[in-house]
């Protein structure tokens, strides 16, 4: 409830720079949370409660989506989307590594492969990877899928294309670059040349944990060189 009130409260900062629909979806979301958050949730009521928040939360992407105009406003949210898209994904399978397979001899086990779908599930890619790989649980497909796939929206590839993107548009607007325009620009490339068979020849744990201290390093460079302070 912390979060949706503190958008809804940053929202009505900034209401004016907002359109109408977006402003709506986002207080209807904090209204409506709020009734269902009201009292203790039972564990049975869990799920419910977990698919009305993702629901309200679509409708407020939908919104910002469907009616904002492509300005610094719309680019500023974006880098913000997606540095933390980034974080998630590549920390989800840093632990799937880490945490959630303790045991070498589980490996290709029906315990691996039922680890491997509820990654998937996690980030809302289950159905798309098996329109992909027809529910072959490989890991190397599903780093694959998760990593470099272009036209995966929570692939660590896809956004970094729009992180790099946005980026140019405020440098267009600004007339100038920073360091995080670099930053972004660098982990592009390496992202772009490589294959997932070198990254896990180099180490897939490595590999994750250089990507998240590079994307936090270009969080909190598009903080300071943009001044979010």
């Amino acid at each position: 409830m912390a979060s949706i009130e503190t958008a809804r409260n940053n929202a009505r900062m900034v209401r004016t720079a907002l359109t109408r629909e977006t402003w709506e979806s986002i207080n209807e979301a904090w209204m409506s949370l709020k009734r269902m958050l009201a009292k203790p949730i039972d564990e049975r009521d869990l799920p419910s409660v977990l698919d009305a928040i993702k629901r309200e939360t679509a409708l407020i992407r939908g919104s910002f989506y469907g009616t904002m105009l492509r300005n610094e406003i719309f680019d500023f949210s974006q880098l913000g989307t997606y540095v933390e898209r980034a974080d998630n994904t590549a920390r989800i399978l840093d632990v799937k590594y880490y945490v959630l397979l303790p045991s070498i001899s589980w490996v290709g086990s029906t315990l691996d492969n039922y680890q491997w779908e509820s990654i998937l599930r996690s980030v809302s890619a289950h159905r798309s990877y098996r329109w992909v790989y027809e529910a072959d649980y490989k890991p190397s497909n599903i780093a694959d899928y998760l990593i470099l796939n272009v036209r995966m929206p929570r692939s660590l590839t896809f956004c970094y294309r729009f992180l790099t993107e946005h980026l140019k548009f405020l440098g267009d607007d600004y007339g100038e670059r920073h360091a995080c325009h670099a930053t972004a620009g660098k982990t592009q490339a390496m992202l772009t040349a490589g294959s997932i068979k070198d990254i896990f020849d180099a180490g897939l744990h490595e590999f994750l944990a250089n990507f998240i201290r590079d994307n936090t390093r270009l969080g909190d460079e598009i903080a300071q060189d943009y001044r979010f302070y």
